[in-house]
């Protein structure tokens, strides 16, 4: 039978998830080839990969950071590519998994690197017991 071990020495993941399900989460969404974060119950960003970081031309200085803070720089699906208005923050997937206890998916238009992109966006929930503690989403450019 294989095993699986995780290492938890990782600078990137902050001392106080170490042993938690989130902690867990945190490093192996550090280590991962794909683009992907991990947002705590408060959406503060706990973990990022490398390649996340890449395509939504962020750093790891991002970590500890509200993803509601403009970290992201989300876009509405009109022409003038506005800023996400307050209302529909909410209902991104990220977000939408922790307030719903569910698996979300859904487009999110962003300021990236490259310009304006469209990822696809699926998220889901971290528990620990019976509550979310905080979500994990991977990113596709569309």
């Amino acid at each position: 039978m294989p095993h699986v071990e995780l290492s938890l020495s990782d600078p990137h993941v902050r001392r106080s998830l170490v042993g938690s399900p989130l902690g867990h989460w945190a490093a192996a969404a550090t280590d991962a080839a794909e683009p992907c974060l991990v947002i705590d119950a408060q959406a503060v960003i706990v973990a990022l990969s490398e390649s996340c970081c890449a395509l939504l031309g962020l750093d790891r200085s991002a970590v500890g950071h509200s993803l509601l803070d403009g970290v992201l720089q989300l876009l509405d699906f009109s022409s003038a590519a506005s800023a996400l208005a307050d209302g529909e923050l909410g209902k991104i997937p990220p977000l939408l998994a922790l307030s719903s206890g569910r698996l979300a998916r859904g487009l999110l238009r962003v300021a990236c690197e490259s310009g304006t992109c469209t990822l696809d966006a699926i998220a889901t929930p971290l528990l620990d017991g019976e509550s979310p503690a905080g979500s994990l989403t991977f990113f596709s450019e569309v």
